[in-house]
């Protein structure tokens, strides 16, 4: 399987680490132009460093801004002011007593992992659709169909966003235009680590530590093991491609397994 995404820009969120820098490398290794995205000017300097050094590739550039804000989005968009790819794959999680979640807490949440996509698919689909092609992506994951019980704002969030792709793939109908979400599962990120070590202790020896993290908190997962970002970005520059074109509106899976379920 070929994909070739040569000729078109793409711009990935929170992409200065973790499932976002796998994504932002995926991409460019399959030809495109991408924007690296971060709120913190030297982070987004050495991960676009980073990406251009390990795809061979001297456009990829940088957007500092942070999306959970008015400011920090038109930031972004004045850096890169036309995508054909859209990958908003910024989030925040962690765990916390559902009792204790305050007013503040709730809002952030949404403002980060919702709205912060919101509002650049309301800036960048109507320039897909008037060009007649365009990919928007929206990161969710199985906490959206799986809510767990130290994370429910979070759940609350990424169930959010699988409403808001599937009503912009609808809005997006009969253009060339696709919007789907990616359902990830647990993966292996810096920040996971770290909540694998909340939940289990800094006893264990990592490997001791993550086997017992899928067995006792989530033992759902068919892969036994958790995820490389490799792995969803892999998915991700497969949907971004022309490959996908008749994959629109969907929720489509990598989580291993965790979801029980038949349907995508």
């Amino acid at each position: 399987m070929q994909i070739d995404l040569s000729g078109r820009t793409a711009l990935v969120t929170g992409s200065t680490q973790g499932i976002g820098h796998a994504i932002a490398l995926g991409l460019a290794r399959a030809g495109a132009r991408v924007v690296v995205n971060g709120r913190n000017e030297k982070r987004v300097t050495e991960a676009v460093r980073t990406v251009r050094a390990a795809s061979g590739r001297d456009d990829v550039t940088g957007a500092v801004g942070d999306l959970a804000t008015e400011e920090g989005a038109a930031a972004v968009l004045e850096a890169a002011p036309a995508v054909d790819v859209l990958v908003n794959n910024l989030g925040i999680f962690g765990s916390a007593d559902p009792l204790e979640i305050d007013d503040a807490e709730w809002r952030r949440y949404f403002e980060v992992n919702v709205l912060s996509a919101v509002r650049l698919i309301r800036a960048y689909l109507p320039g897909m659709k008037e060009r007649g092609w365009g990919r928007v992506l929206n990161i969710t994951s199985d906490s959206a169909v799986v809510i767990p019980a130290e994370m429910i704002h979070y759940g609350m969030s990424k169930t959010s966003l699988l409403a808001v792709s599937r009503g912009f793939a609808k809005d997006a109908a009969g253009t060339g235009v696709t919007v789907n979400s990616v359902i990830a599962g647990p993966t292996h990120t810096g920040g996971v680590e770290g909540f694998v070590r909340e939940l289990v202790g800094d006893e264990l020896p990592w490997d001791e530590a993550q086997r017992a993290f899928m067995v006792e908190h989530r033992p759902q997962s068919l892969l036994q093991r958790l995820i490389e970002p490799e792995e969803i970005a892999n998915l991700v520059v497969y949907l971004a491609s022309p490959l996908a074109s008749a994959t629109t509106g969907g929720a489509v899976r990598v989580d291993g397994g965790y979801v029980d379920s038949i349907l995508p």
